[in-house]
């Protein structure tokens, strides 16, 4: 039997993206990866909550606690190591990854963005940000991407697109959490299934 992409999900907070992961795996909807750690670039997060009680490792990488970006990436690439990692997920991850990281990783990184890139994307554009800049613009249509990572934030290949409707009286808070469950939660298993499924025939025939 073909064995199982090896992914790392990398969190910064709540880990609602994780859990679609979770969900995706236990589900059998991901089935071509398997998240064996998850990495959080601050302590006490509830992501780590999350991933203890799916029995997967949960580890600690502070951007805080350490003296630069390069002690901060080699924290990260030393689990990524341990863990024999073959794809990474940015889950709701809020440090910008540097172009020396990234470039080990190539199209093996992914990340999903809470709007149709490249509207409302880039450098300072995350989390609640990113619905109050739709709003204020006021289009009609908003939505997640899952893209692949590279050295300009947002700027990696799109893989998967989703549209979602924005409503009269939406605020910041509704519009997220309405991107979340219509395209973020479906769109990010969709894609590790596609990369992982991909990874592993890649190897295969390597």
């Amino acid at each position: 039997m073909l064995r199982k992409a090896r992914i790392a999900v990398l969190v910064s907070g709540g880990g609602t993206n994780l859990q679609a992961l979770l969900d995706a795996q236990a589900s059998g909807t991901l089935h071509s990866g398997e998240i064996v750690a998850v990495i959080s670039s601050k302590p006490d997060v509830y992501a780590l909550t999350r991933a203890a009680s799916a029995g997967v490792p949960g580890f600690v990488a502070s951007r805080k606690d350490c003296g630069s970006q390069a002690e901060f990436e080699e924290k990260i690439s030393a689990v990524l190591r341990e863990q024999q990692v073959d794809l990474i997920i940015l889950a709701g991850f809020l440090s910008i990854l540097s172009a020396e990281f990234t470039s080990h990783w190539p199209e093996r990184i992914i990340n999903v963005h809470p709007a149709l890139i490249p509207s409302f994307c880039g450098k300072g554009a995350y989390g609640l940000k990113v619905h109050e800049m739709a709003l204020e613009y006021g289009v009609k249509v908003t939505g997640a991407t899952v893209h692949f990572v590279n050295e300009i934030p947002d700027g990696g290949r799109i893989l998967l697109q989703k549209a979602v409707d924005i409503l009269p009286g939406d605020t910041a808070e509704t519009l997220q959490r309405r991107v979340m469950e219509q395209a973020e939660w479906i769109l990010l298993p969709q894609a590790a299934e596609m990369v992982s499924a991909a990874l592993m025939n890649e190897k295969e025939n390597a």
